[in-house]
């Protein structure tokens, strides 16, 4: 099996490469410039030179904040662009899983999303990105979109790496406390897909198809967040750091993020029989990747239990 992934660089696509031989797959990565999704004209040869039986459509515009004043390209790029996968992926009679983002919702829900509930992005980067659901669900056949959020890896740049980098000359980091989502492991992002692509090819069942919502187990503040990754580093011998809490207001940004960003993952269970670990499970194992020793059962910064 080989599946054809959008985007070189990015944490799904390299989380992606490495666990592809692992589970017995042929991942191939295909970027710029050979694809550059703000050029959709040449993206049909790109995909069918890599011969792919699946394509995940993980290359995306993710600059939240200046994506208000990039609109053009974030709707280039994650709109058009993604319209020229799903029409590559057509035209080649493969599966597409498209990946998406918890952003398609303005957070103001006080549950967890389900993936019947109304859309309503509220800023460009969540726009873009419905709209490249939209043109994705027009224009691929066989199409199952994939919201995530909150992704960590130890790859390119993200919140958990963030944290760690501060930390070594910061006392304490200012983070915000009122906003709620599911970390989620590019690794268990990959894993996940992998396995979705394999059902997808081998069962043209028409309940694998649609929407589903994929995320780690679980869910944080950001603040939460910043805590569990500060005190994992402080059990591999890093200098101590606190985290200070602030709310969103007290937080300046171009952006109003959602409040609420945590996403139901039964649909997913229910169909594909697929369940993220916990967070905290998934943000022990890049920490201990990223600090090079792995320990036996650190404790909980949340919970003070082990795990």
């Amino acid at each position: 099996m080989r599946i054809v992934v959008t985007g070189k660089e990015g944490q799904i696509a390299r989380s992606m490469a490495a666990l592809g031989p692992r589970m017995g797959v042929d991942i191939v990565t295909v970027g710029r410039p050979e694809l550059d999704l703000a050029e959709p004209g040449g993206v049909m040869a790109a995909l069918e030179a890599a011969r792919p039986d699946a394509i995940v459509a993980a290359a995306a515009y993710t600059m939240v904040d200046k994506a208000e004043t990039e609109r053009d390209l974030a709707f280039a790029v994650n709109g058009a662009g993604a319209k020229a996968v799903a029409e590559a992926a057509a035209r080649l009679g493969v599966p597409l899983l498209h990946l998406s983002t918890d952003y398609v919702f303005d957070g103001r829900k006080t549950t967890p999303y389900v993936e019947t509930d109304p859309t309503m992005p509220a800023c460009v980067y969540g726009a873009s990105k419905l709209a490249g659901e939209r043109y994705a669900a027009e224009a691929a056949g066989d199409l199952a979109i994939f919201r995530t959020a909150w992704v960590y890896s130890p790859y390119g740049v993200n919140f958990l790496k963030t944290m760690l980098r501060l930390a070594e000359t910061r006392d304490r980091i200012t983070v915000v406390c009122d906003q709620q989502g599911c970390p989620t492991s590019a690794d268990d992002i990959a894993h996940a897909l992998i396995l979705a692509a394999r059902r997808m090819i081998e069962e043209p069942d028409e309940k694998y198809r649609g929407i589903f919502h994929l995320t780690g187990a679980g869910h944080a503040s950001w603040a939460e967040f910043a805590q569990e990754i500060l005190f994992l580093a402080e059990t591999h011998g890093r200098r101590p750091a606190a985290v200070a809490p602030v709310t969103s207001d007290q937080y300046p940004s171009p952006v109003r993020r959602p409040a609420n960003s945590r996403l139901s993952g039964e649909k997913l269970a229910h169909i594909y029989g697929i369940a993220l670990p916990d967070w905290r499970i998934s943000t022990r194992k890049v920490v201990d990747t990223l600090l090079g020793c792995t320990l036996s059962q650190p404790r909980s910064a949340l919970s003070g239990e082990r795990q």
